[in-house]
């Protein structure tokens, strides 16, 4: 994938379906003008836009790892759009999200991801817990894979989660020791037996003219905050996810310690 295939298309959201009412953010169900069906990540919701950044720059990125995500659209919501939603709380978060929200293509009758039921080969599972702690994504457990089966396919969804450390102020994208002990609780990580590959893979494919298109994708208006430029914004996460990688033999290791002290 080249970097300047890098890029999302906008819809307009035309009619609120039904909420999804999985944990805080009140993601929605919604139905946009080319006729699809999305989940919508609202910017009104208490997790607030870095939520949808990190949604949208983990799944790019697995996206550039050759890894399978439904489409990822922006949806424009009209700030009228929420004013006859006779539920308040809902009401209230939509007229907060009125603007670029962030929405994933409705996989209809997808399957949640049982890891006792559906096999993963080796590549694959250890590929998606690199990209897991190469982004500090905590939630991706037995309890809530955020994965899903698809047409007998494995498809991630809801990275919200990671990049958690952009909420700690100012300095958080300085290079740093930065241990990820949840990978012991990731869901697949007793298949990733290859991660010395996936690594490797990570370092040929995450380039760093790629990790600057897909921070590039990040819409201004997510990242506008008092005394940081939107530039410094970009700069601090391509800093990150930059260290991240070139200190991946840390995580690679935690990785694998945990997993023998699993299997």
């Amino acid at each position: 994938m080249q970097a300047s295939d890098l890029s999302l298309r906008t819809v307009d959201v035309t009619r609120y379906v039904t909420p999804l009412r999985e944990g805080g953010s009140l993601p929605a169900l919604v139905e946009a003008d080319d006729g699809f069906m999305y989940v919508v990540k609202f910017r009104g919701a208490g997790q607030g836009l870095k939520a949808l950044v990190a949604e949208l720059i983990v799944g790019e990125l697995a996206r550039v790892l050759g890894l399978q995500l439904p489409e990822l659209v922006f949806c424009q919501l009209d700030e009228a759009f929420g004013r006859t939603e006779p539920d308040e709380e809902i009401q209230d978060l939509l007229r907060f999200s009125t603007g670029l929200n962030l929405g994933l293509h409705y996989l209809s009758g997808a399957s949640t991801f049982d890891p006792l039921v559906n096999t993963i080969e080796p590549g694959l599972a250890s590929l998606i817990v690199w990209l897991d702690c190469l982004t500090m994504n905590v939630d991706r457990t037995a309890r809530n894979t955020n994965l899903l089966m698809w047409h007998k396919e494995l498809w991630l969804i809801d990275h919200g989660a990671a990049l958690y450390v952009h909420h700690a102020g100012p300095s958080w994208a300085e290079p740093k020791p930065r241990p990820f002990p949840q990978v012991k609780d990731h869901v697949l990580l007793p298949q990733a037996s290859e991660l010395p590959a996936a690594d490797a893979l990570g370092h040929t494919l995450l380039t760093p003219e790629r990790l600057r298109a897909v921070v590039d994708v990040v819409p201004a208006e997510w990242l506008a905050e008092p005394d940081v430029t939107v530039e410094e914004q970009r700069a601090n996460y391509v800093r990150f996810l930059t260290a991240r990688l070139a200190a991946s033999e840390n995580f690679v290791q935690e990785a694998k310690n945990a997993r023998e002290a699993l299997v």
